[in-house]
């Protein structure tokens, strides 16, 4: 293919993403308000699936016998891109807890708070206490609620310490914890370089490394649920970090690596 026609195809998949995004407004603007709960979560649902196919993100589902219906949890996932949200959004729609600069992204972060992301400053002890209150409710609401306990991302081949404060929110609730290991490949089953948003990169850098990159795989990959009875929020976060560090096939040497 030449230089010529990549460049052509990058913009038609650049303007279809733009395209897609001023829909995603107008659904939130004009849609939602008269919408139900049901109906805007199939709207989100369909609206990630039709971005990751833009993206030419394949999103595969594994172990999806390990209770998928399962309505009152708490979800937990390690955390690489952007992306991660849309991946499991596209599987079920859940309401995310995200750092609170991710509100400041052009378009997406306004998209994201009328889908249902719950923001949080990063070190307001103040502002966790009611995030927290928060998940309670929604989850004894029978919502879906997700978040990623390592608190940034992480490059691929790499599993951060999990933050152990809103699992506490699954003990509060009575319900169990369940994790997910994610990861994005490319066609001959590698880790997909293109994923990684890491560092001082933007938004917009990612994207275009993501729309110029070959097509991806995310794999999503379901852990038996953990349940909460008796345990402490830091034993739940040591026990979700161990299962999906064995998913994604690191070992504890790694583990403590990373964590050094």
């Amino acid at each position: 293919m030449s230089s010529l026609q990549k460049r052509l195809q990058f913009t038609w998949r650049l303007t279809r993403v733009l395209l897609h995004l001023v829909v995603g407004l107008w659904t939130c603007a004009v849609v939602f308000p008269f919408a139900d709960d049901t109906g805007r979560r199939w709207r989100i649902r369909q609206w990630s699936v039709e971005l990751l196919a833009i993206c030419r993100v394949q999103v595969s589902l594994h172990n999806p016998g390990n209770n998928v219906a399962a309505v009152r949890a708490l979800i937990v996932a390690n955390h690489i891109s952007w992306l991660d949200i849309f991946a499991i959004n596209s599987i079920q729609t859940c309401s995310f807890v995200g750092k609170s600069d991710i509100r400041d992204w052009p378009l997406l972060g306004w998209l994201c708070e009328k889908g249902g992301t719950i923001f949080i400053a990063r070190g307001k002890q103040r502002d966790v206490r009611r995030i927290f209150q928060g998940l309670v409710t929604s989850i004894e609401a029978g919502e879906r609620v997700a978040f990623f306990p390592e608190g940034t991302t992480a490059p691929q081949g790499t599993l951060l310490p999990f933050h152990a404060n809103l699992f506490e929110a699954a003990l509060d609730a009575k319900v169990p914890v369940q994790p997910y290991a994610l990861r994005y490949l490319d066609a001959q089953g590698a880790l997909h370089p293109a994923a990684d948003f890491i560092g001082d990169m933007t938004f917009a850098q990612s994207m275009i490394a993501i729309l110029q990159g070959e097509p991806m795989k995310a794999e999503l990959i379901q852990l038996a649920p953990i349940e909460t009875a008796g345990l402490h929020r830091r034993q739940l976060a040591a026990a979700a970090q161990g299962l999906i560090a064995e998913a994604l096939g690191q070992s504890q040497a790694e583990q403590a690596s990373a964590a050094a």
